[in-house]
């Protein structure tokens, strides 16, 4: 970088850390209503809760020797990620558009402009630092989902980067694509009402990248399943995670209005249909109900039906869960026949179910359930169906390559795998120094 042009840097982030320190400034969009704004604390606060519910659901299923490695790498994301989105991330996610894709990063940096009042073309009965603050949540757990595909065997100072440079250049331009009012899929009409694509499409693909850079686990074999640590930690997650869930899907309407009653409601019912389905399809396949399969099942639903939630009717959220649930649990059994180690199922069920979920919108999106959304398939919308088909495409190509050069920037920076030895000791002890059991349980917990 020419002197000049560096001079000019530091001046511009010198002054962003000073503006850091000063009263920030009142947005001017309109007058801001209570019980909107009671709301959206409220869900936003829901919304956080499901980070700490992922590392419960996720932890449980790991190995015993890798419980808390699995499970810091949720909470870790929640203080790496508020960092960056207060200083940049908000910015580049919602700040001014660069054509459509990205935000200047000038526009919101280390939240100058943000304040307690509105934002017209962003939260137009809400303060935009509520708006900033809402959004943050989403940021924060997209990083921590994709932590299920390389499960056991991520160095943890490696992860860190990743989770940075995930953030900066896969998710920050996918939600400002996506929801900013001049983003490229926004304006190209592709709806996604609380994240299907911008979360659990993104969190998926990168996950599938993930697995397939990093390998398979020195154990993995595959038709084997290892044995999960603890199930009831999968129960509670997942009781944490459907109970977030109405922060995040209803919490998408941005007001306590009509819009966030029938996202709760369609969130809830797909999820209560996915359940279901999950647990009779691993009836028909000749095995016997499980507590892991309703809890698989029903977060299955709930990805599913994230992008559609505020657009469709209730008949149309029973078919997408229990749809979506069947695709997922296919995808799983096959994968299970591969080399492939995504040791937590992220793209099958996250991945896959973020994109029926997008493609299931295309078809049961109703102007008559959301006025401010279009209609699909099944009422005349062709050119939703075909937006969404191309879309779909689109991202996925755009976020599986952008994750896959991030996991090759990381790994000549920072080897991304542990060493065989501290694989087969465990992430608890190989990167942390700390173990969930105590010293007679060893022989155990290195099952």
């Amino acid at each position: 970088m020419r002197p000049p042009a560096l001079a000019a840097a530091l001046a511009l982030t010198l002054a962003a850390v000073a503006g850091a320190f000063m009263p920030p400034e009142v947005a001017s969009g309109g007058s801001i209503d209570p019980g909107d704004t009671a709301w959206m604390l409220t869900a936003s606060a829901l919304v956080l809760l499901m980070t700490p519910g992922l590392s419960f659901f996720y932890g449980g299923m790991v190995r015993r020797k890798n419980v808390l490695s699995t499970m810091l790498q949720s909470y870790v994301a929640m203080g790496v990620v508020s960092l960056l989105w207060v200083t940049v991330g908000f910015s580049l996610a919602f700040g001014d558009s660069i054509g459509g894709v990205v935000g200047d990063p000038r526009t919101f940096l280390f939240l100058n402009g943000v304040g307690s009042g509105s934002s017209e073309a962003l939260s137009p009965t809400i303060p935009l630092a509520l708006f900033a603050l809402f959004q943050l949540k989403f940021a924060i757990i997209t990083p921590a989902l994709v932590t299920g595909s390389f499960a056991e065997r991520v160095r943890f100072s490696a992860y860190i980067l990743f989770i940075v440079l995930f953030s900066v250049f896969v998710y920050a331009p996918l939600a400002h694509m996506t929801w900013h009012p001049d983003g490229l899929l926004r304006q190209a009409g592709v709806l996604d009402f609380a994240g299907g694509t911008v979360v659990h499409m993104s969190a998926g693909l990168a996950a599938l990248a993930g697995a397939w850079w990093l390998g398979p686990r020195d154990a993995h074999q595959p038709g084997h399943t290892h044995e999960p640590a603890h199930i009831p930690y999968v129960l509670l997650g997942t009781g944490m995670l459907w109970f977030g869930w109405f922060g995040f899907n209803a919490g998408s309407s941005l007001g306590a209005n009509g819009t966030a009653v029938q996202a709760f409601l369609t969130t809830n019912t797909a999820s209560a249909a996915a359940m279901v389905a999950w647990l009779v399809l691993e009836s028909l396949r000749g095995g016997k109900p499980s507590a892991m399969g309703a809890c698989i099942g029903a977060v299955v639903g709930l990805v599913a039906i994230t992008p559609a939630a505020g657009f469709v009717t209730l008949g149309a959220s029973l078919f997408i869960g229990a749809f979506a649930s069947g695709v997922s649990f296919f995808l799983v059994h096959l994968k299970n026949r591969t080399r492939l180690d995504d040791t937590l199922d992220v793209f099958p069920c996250h991945g896959a179910g973020g994109m029926v979920g997008m493609l299931l919108t295309g078809v049961f999106s109703s102007k008559t359930i959301n006025p401010a959304g279009a209609d699909g398939l099944l009422y005349g919308g062709t050119d939703l169906f075909v937006r969404h088909t191309i879309a779909l495409g689109a991202v996925t190509v755009a976020v599986f390559a952008a994750s896959a050069a991030i996991y090759a920037i990381v790994d000549r920076i920072l080897p991304l795998r542990v060493g065989l030895e501290a694989e087969r000791v465990g992430l608890d002890r190989s990167q942390h120094g700390e173990r969930v059991f105590g010293p007679d349980d060893d022989a155990l917990a290195a099952k």
